[in-house]
């Protein structure tokens, strides 16, 4: 391969690096060429799933600022740039490795920070994004409601009250003029 040629892919991966929120770096070897287009099929428009060379993988990493790779990059590689949810894509990797144990994940770097096949791991066990939005709204109504019953609540007791005491009041009117209530007035009015 010519060195303009070289050039050109450290450069896509280093745009790779820097449009992705996250990269998965894996073993493919023993992965037939159908499981890998059902890999790629699997993971869908989230990422993109390419095989690299690792000593331009490596040049690449480190003009993107991309750190702690270097030590994944052995044996033969392949990196799922992830472009939406990275939950997404780490889960829909787990879930191919675990029918196809030829499937290795290395670790990754995702958010900026290195991780291991073990991080990656429990960020695959995490809920997605629209999951966790979902609950995080459902909380956040079910604490709305909450608020607002609580407000109302004083307003409706108020309310029960005046009309208990206007109930009382028809039927007895002296409950609201009060027999002391002139007798006050009178003393108040002679001092």
């Amino acid at each position: 391969m010519a060195r303009p040629d070289k050039a050109a892919a450290v450069a896509e991966i280093v745009e790779q690096f820097n449009d992705s929120a996250g990269a998965v770096l894996t073993e493919y070897r023993g992965l037939t060429v159908k499981q890998l287009q059902d890999l790629r099929r699997s993971l869908g428009e989230n990422a993109n799933y390419a095989v690299v060379k690792n000593t331009l993988t490596k040049i690449a990493a480190k003009e993107a600022g991309v750190d702690g790779v270097d030590d994944l990059l052995a044996g033969p590689t392949a990196i799922a740039f992830i472009n939406g949810d990275v939950v997404e894509a780490a889960k829909g990797l787990r879930d191919f490795a675990k029918a196809n144990p030829a499937l290795i994940i290395k670790g990754g770097y995702v958010d900026g920070a290195p991780m291991d096949a073990a991080q990656i791991a429990k960020l695959a066990d995490l809920e997605s994004r629209e999951v966790l939005l979902g609950k995080l709204a459902g909380a956040m109504l079910a604490s709305l409601s909450q608020a607002v019953y609580l407000l109302n609540a004083p307003l409706s007791q108020m309310a029960r009250v005046a009309g208990a005491l206007q109930s009382k009041a028809e039927a007895d009117p002296s409950v609201l003029g009060g027999a002391g209530v002139p007798a006050a007035a009178e003393e108040t009015t002679e001092a």
